[in-house]
């Protein structure tokens, strides 16, 4: 499989895994937690990048990363159609965030609060999250996709 696209789902893999993304969560978090989040992070990502000259190289990404994620399922031990089953239930929970996060600057905060409740059920800290994603989106905003392509940046 090419690889040319692992900084970004390495890049993604680590925002994921900010400890203070969880500390508000009902329980100790686990793999569909994880995954929400990388799918959220993943969402805003190809929201800030979608225009006409990325089409190809975005696909190539959701691509790429939807196949690293079936990889992660296979390692956890899913069964061939265990993982058939779980890769559409995230692929229909990613479209879903696609959909709600689609005109997310144009939302006012009560609106993005309840777009991002949707899919953070367990969280206690909604506000918390909301400001975390806000400000990550800025982040997106300050590169180009180039850069993510050709460099590891620090969450």
């Amino acid at each position: 499989m090419n690889q040319k696209y692992i900084h970004i789902y390495n890049n993604l893999i680590n925002y994921t895994r900010n400890k203070d993304l969880y500390k508000n969560l009902n329980r100790h978090d686990n793999f569909s937690d994880r995954l929400t989040l990388f799918l959220l992070h993943f969402t805003f990502f190809l929201k800030k990048f979608k225009n006409e000259e990325n089409t190809k190289i975005l696909q190539e990404i959701y691509d790429f990363n939807f196949r690293q994620l079936e990889l992660s399922i296979r390692e956890i031990g899913y069964g061939d159609q265990s993982i058939n089953k779980k890769m559409k239930d995230y692929i229909n929970l990613f479209h879903s965030m696609v959909s709600e996060i689609h005109f997310w600057d144009e939302l006012n905060r009560e609106e993005k609060y309840k777009k991002i409740s949707l899919f953070l059920t367990d969280f206690k800290d909604i506000d918390h999250l909301l400001d975390y994603f806000e400000e990550f989106n800025l982040k997106l905003s300050k590169k180009t996709l180039n850069s993510y392509l050709k460099s590891v940046s620090n969450p």
